[in-house]
């Protein structure tokens, strides 16, 4: 799809990507002025997918404002793009996806919801993004696999950490579970929220 700029990381890999929407151009996450560039470089649809927590300056409302009223389509899911979304939907920036609703609606909050750290160089995840351990904790609990108050307990051992430290592995360990449930936790196989927006956007990007 030419003319689409796609801001993606650890999300989506890029070969599922480009499979969705052949012709876009896929830069890296996006950080401060990067959705401005695309725009003043020509972009007529840009999806924002991932984007920089601390490794550089987020993007900034204004610059997605300023994109938008400029004529520019902006999509956002899955990471830093549905946490735009969620603030600028009623502005013109278009969200998908099941994170973009829960933080449009209030279930989410915190922006360390979506945050993990990835391997730069091959773009995989190194940790488990609070938002995708909450949608394999509803699963189980809907599966008979954990109670209500296992999955509670899962969660706020999640949430004890500071997201680079976030594997199950790490999350298990700290958690206060019965072994048995504990390893049949481990072996599911984990929901990823943020893979399936960002592909979800992909296919509404094809078909501007």
């Amino acid at each position: 799809m030419r003319g689409c700029i796609v801001f993606l990381g650890p999300s989506c890999d890029l070969e599922t990507a480009r499979e969705i929407l052949p012709g876009a151009e896929f830069r890296p996450p996006a950080a401060r002025g990067d959705i401005a560039r695309a725009a003043e470089g020509g972009a007529r649809v840009i999806v924002l997918i991932d984007g920089v927590f601390l490794q550089d300056c987020a993007v900034g409302h204004r610059e997605v404002l300023g994109v938008l009223r400029a004529g520019t389509t902006v999509i956002g899911a899955s990471s830093m793009g549905a946490l735009r979304a969620a603030e600028l939907d009623g502005l013109g920036m278009v969200g998908i996806g099941e994170v973009y609703r829960r933080f449009r609606d209030g279930e989410l909050e915190s922006d360390d919801e979506v945050a993990l750290v990835y391997d730069p160089e091959s773009g995989c995840a190194l940790s488990e993004p609070l938002v995708n351990i909450r949608a394999t904790l509803e699963e189980a609990v809907a599966a008979g696999v954990i109670s209500p108050d296992g999955a509670g307990a899962v969660l706020e051992a999640a949430r004890g950490l500071y997201f680079p430290e976030r594997t199950w592995a790490s999350v298990l360990r700290r958690a206060d579970l019965p072994d048995g449930v504990r390893e049949v936790l481990v072996r599911r196989p984990p929901v990823d929220l943020k893979r399936a927006d960002a592909i979800a956007a992909l296919e509404y990007a094809r078909g501007l």
